[in-house]
């Protein structure tokens, strides 16, 4: 009697340990898959952080430089579409995004 007492208590304890090893098992492999997001995310965060600092001091350059004649003559000719005094513009009828050729037809 007592021998089949220690056959299922043994049985029993092998299926306690198998469960442990499996939830154990399942644990990690959870973390290891967290991990691995986590670190993509920080990585793509990273590069993002960086692009962000690259245009940031871009930004300062160009605010730093905003005294400057050139700059205001830049944003004159690009965002006002203003030119120098005897100068000529050829427009390029073909070219699809040319800013001078849009306000040439709102005037037409």
């Amino acid at each position: 009697m007592e021998k089949k007492r220690k056959k299922k208590k043994l049985k029993l304890r092998h299926i306690i340990i198998c469960f442990l090893f499996g939830y154990l098992g399942l644990i990690f492999w959870n973390q290891r898959t967290l991990m691995k997001r986590l670190e993509t995310k920080k990585q793509a965060i990273e590069t993002e952080v960086k692009t962000l600092e690259m245009e940031i001091e871009g930004l300062n350059k160009e605010i730093e430089d905003s005294d400057s004649l050139q700059f205001v003559e830049k944003v004159a000719r690009d965002e006002l579409g203003m030119v120098k005094p005897r100068e000529i513009i050829y427009i390029d009828k073909n070219k699809k995004k040319n800013p001078f050729l849009g306000t040439l037809k709102k005037h037409n």
